[in-house]
């Protein structure tokens, strides 16, 4: 049995856009390896995406019947979720192995609510 976790990736975009070709190639080279990676330690990836950047976001607030539209980021944050990966897993370890193959991102990880809709 599996278990479907996702996997949150969050940076710095002002450091991602000054990064120079090689660390860019370094770090597209560490997100190349990583399905090998996940295989090897019993995990299929089955989905995942890099995100546009964080101005490009349209946040929408609720408060009972009010719902307010904002662009851009809801919150002004030092890192910024950038992309996702959608992994079915053995278990926690296996993917917490696996996923130190990432660059150094901070790295959300929380399992995918098994319940129909949610809990």
């Amino acid at each position: 049995m599996t278990i479907r976790y996702v996997v949150l990736l969050y940076d710095d975009e002002a450091a991602g856009e000054s990064a120079t070709p090689d660390e860019r190639r370094r770090i597209m080279d560490r997100h190349g390896a990583f399905p090998r990676v996940c295989a090897e330690h019993g995990i299929a990836i089955a989905g995942g995406e890099a995100l546009q950047t964080s101005d490009t976001a349209t946040t929408l607030r609720r408060r009972g019947e009010e719902i307010t539209i904002t662009d851009g980021p809801f919150a002004e944050t030092a890192e910024q979720l950038g992309g996702f990966y959608l992994l079915d897993a053995p278990d926690l370890d296996s993917v917490l192995k696996a996923i130190a193959q990432l660059p150094e991102y901070s790295l959300e990880v929380r399992p995918v609510d098994p319940a129909p809709g949610g809990s």
